[in-house]
């Protein structure tokens, strides 16, 4: 490869130099199937429309419903069902001209017994066995309560849900991602599931007021284990019945666009469930239809099965589902689950400390290209859609242009930074906290790429680990979270909280999430009903009524959230460039730089509050106080007289009072 037609990853990350060729390799693989798409369908956008060929879709010109299936290696498939009364070979399917299997059934003979919400299988015949399964492209899934037995369903509503989001414009939101990561099903403080309209007339005024501007939906996609979050997929094209109906769906993305609110879905493309009856396992009888086969096709971490990038009907059937979802709910991205999984052979679990081990035999290159034509996908769809990466290798390129030789996700996930705020909570005694560890691990970020920060997401608050707020305040917050009460334990942790919080959203990245109810310290991990736990619902909701209490200290985490965010939102400082370092005592526990124009100031000190202390400014001028984690309305001591001036002297300094345990930030008048 000449100098002309070097990459710009490669021109401007000097270290990837001796990994020239094998970029050179990835981009060609990604161009040449890109243009095999083009060649063949015009788009890539066309490409991904193979939904509405498979499936049951209505024929105008036949007049009449047609059902097809992609089952190469099967001897036969009936359709059955309500329709049929359930007669297994009835209605038996052909091959069509492309090989798949198809049955049309006429309207005037079905329209009776052919209907909204009536239940549907498909029988299929293999060498191996002879099984009922539900269609692949399934609009919906539903269980039956008394069996538990699943099946799809039949949807077709005699009205269309009216969108009214037409005008509904994410471009600032794009820029700057403030994410809500929340769970529909436990969303709600009652012991039981909650609903997609529960969430849009409880839950997201909260969210509007807390100035979130982005809200990622977990567990959307049907999946026959409540307990396993979302993540054991088993219906890809079904909304998850448990929350409502499709159109209770596109009410609650229409309000959160009318309301501002963009929303991304998490998208679990790195693996499936195992399951053979509800899911795509084993589905024409073969081991390897959708799937690797033998241990390549086994996730043992997850108990799930991989998806076989490199299959062209795989991949139409993954790129159709991201069009779907985008097109069919509007949502306006996705946050990708296991990207790490996906891309590796090994699923990640190597040393990434050698360059090379983003190369090489490792790297499942049919996954990249994948990834790479999904990203294209998704931004040909929407250039204000968000793509963003749950990686946590660091490999070259993810949140670059293709074009450059990169991947093509907007963002990527910050992981590294829980990992550090739970070691250090877990490991370290406040006074051995490192200073320069910390600025490291929040500014550390491959250059060029954009970053979500996050203290916690769900991962840290699913039980066996413990949230943030349980690290620093654990049995105390059953006790001791009262206003009327004095606790140094609560203290402590209350201080802390607000600082980590700051701290990371103002240094970590150019976006931030958070999961729903760690704003204010929810004081319970998350569990969903299981055997182990006698199927209770008592972990598996969130429990508002602490933040709205007024006597008790959640409600002052949530006022300092607010304001937190406020702030953020209002200078843009996540969109701003990187920090700039004005001070760093590793002794003294304190750091300050400057972002967005802003200064801010942590004294992590665990007792030293100082009187007089010099903080270097980025320019001469007066400057004053906008946000204190020490105020009485955010549970502070109230140690810092407010509405007062500083101005610089000589040296370009202001002179302040830095309480111990606290957090400043200084605007410039």
């Amino acid at each position: 490869m000449n100098k002309k037609q070097t990459l710009k990853i490669i021109q401007e990350e000097k270290w990837l130099q001796p990994f020239e060729k094998e970029l050179g390799a990835r981009n060609i693989r990604y161009q040449n199937s890109l243009s095999q798409i083009q060649s063949h369908y015009g788009s890539i956008l066309e490409f991904a429309r193979i939904h509405e060929y498979y499936g049951i879709h209505f024929d105008t010109i036949r007049n009449g419903w047609t059902y097809r299936e992609w089952a190469p290696e099967a001897k036969q498939l009936f359709f059955m069902g309500d329709f049929n009364g359930w007669n297994r070979y009835s209605h038996p399917m052909k091959r069509n001209h492309r090989g798949d299997w198809e049955i049309f059934l006429p309207h005037g003979q079905y329209q009776e017994s052919f209907v909204h919400q009536g239940k549907v299988k498909v029988h299929v015949v293999s060498d191996r066995h002879e099984l009922d399964r539900i269609p692949a492209y399934i609009r919906r899934v539903i269980q039956d309560e008394r069996t538990h037995d699943f099946a799809g369903q039949l949807w077709f509503p005699e009205k269309a849900f009216s969108w009214k989001d037409h005008s509904f414009d994410s471009k600032n939101n794009v820029k700057q991602p403030i994410i809500y990561e929340c769970h529909i099903g436990m969303a709600q403080e009652k012991e039981g599931v909650g609903t997609f309209l529960e969430f849009a007339e409880h839950i997201l005024p909260r969210i509007k007021a807390s100035g979130y501007n982005t809200i990622q939906m977990m567990a959307i996609m049907e999946h026959p284990y409540y307990g396993s979050f979302g993540y054991h997929v088993s219906n890809f094209f079904s909304p998850t019945s448990r929350f409502g109906t499709p159109e209770e769906l596109k009410y609650l993305v229409n309000t959160c666009h009318e309301m501002g609110i963009s929303v991304i879905m998490d998208l679990v493309h790195s693996h499936a469930v195992k399951n053979v009856l509800e899911g795509l396992n084993e589905f024409d009888g073969s081991f390897d239809q959708y799937f690797h086969p033998g241990s390549r096709g086994y996730h043992e971490g997850w108990d799930s099965k991989l998806f076989n990038y490199g299959k062209p009907n795989v991949l139409q059937f993954l790129l159709s589902n991201i069009r779907y979802w985008l097109e069919e709910f509007h949502f306006d991205g996705f946050r990708w689950d296991g990207v790490t999984s996906m891309i590796y052979q090994h699923h990640g679990h190597v040393s990434f400390g050698d360059p090379s081990a983003y190369f090489g035999d490792g790297v499942d290159e049919d996954a990249v290209v994948y990834l790479q034509l999904a990203n294209r996908l998704i931004h040909d769809f929407s250039s204000q859609a968000l793509s963003i990466a749950e990686e946590v290798s660091g490999m070259p390129g993810l949140c670059r242009p293709q074009e450059d030789g990169g991947i093509g996700f907007d963002f990527r996930l910050g992981m590294g930074i829980p990992d550090f705020w739970i070691k250090t909570l877990k490991h370290k005694p406040d006074e051995h906290w490192d200073m320069f560890e910390m600025w490291h691990e929040l500014t550390n970020r491959p250059k060029g790429e954009k970053t979500i920060a996050y203290a916690e997401s769900h991962d840290q608050a699913l039980v066996g680990d413990k949230s943030i707020a349980f690290w620093l305040m654990d049995k105390e917050m059953y006790f001791s979270m009262s206003k009327l009460q004095q606790s140094l334990v609560v203290d402590r942790g209350i201080a802390l909280h607000k600082m980590i919080r700051l701290i990371t959203i103002s240094l970590g990245g150019e976006g931030y999430l958070n999961f729903i109810g760690n704003e204010f310290g929810h004081p319970e991990w998350v569990d969903f009903p299981r055997e182990g736990n006698n199927w209770s619902y008592q972990y598996a909701r969130r429990q508002w009524s602490l933040v709205d209490t007024e006597h008790l200290r959640y409600r002052d985490l949530g006022k300092w959230d607010e304001a937190m965010i406020d702030l953020i939102s209002d200078y843009e400082v996540c969109a701003a460039a990187p920090a700039t370092q004005l001070y760093l005592d590793a002794d003294k526990k304190i750091i300050g730089y400057e972002r967005a124009g802003l200064v801010f100031i942590h004294s992590w000190n665990i007792s030293e509050s100082i009187f007089g202390f010099e903080l270097p400014v980025p320019s001469k001028g007066t400057y004053h106080l906008i946000l204190n984690s020490d105020d009485e309305a955010f549970g502070g001591f109230g140690r810092i007289k407010e509405e007062q001036h500083y101005t610089t002297d000589i040296d370009q300094k202001i002179h302040i009072y830095l309480p111990n345990r606290t957090s400043l930030v200084f605007q410039k008048l």
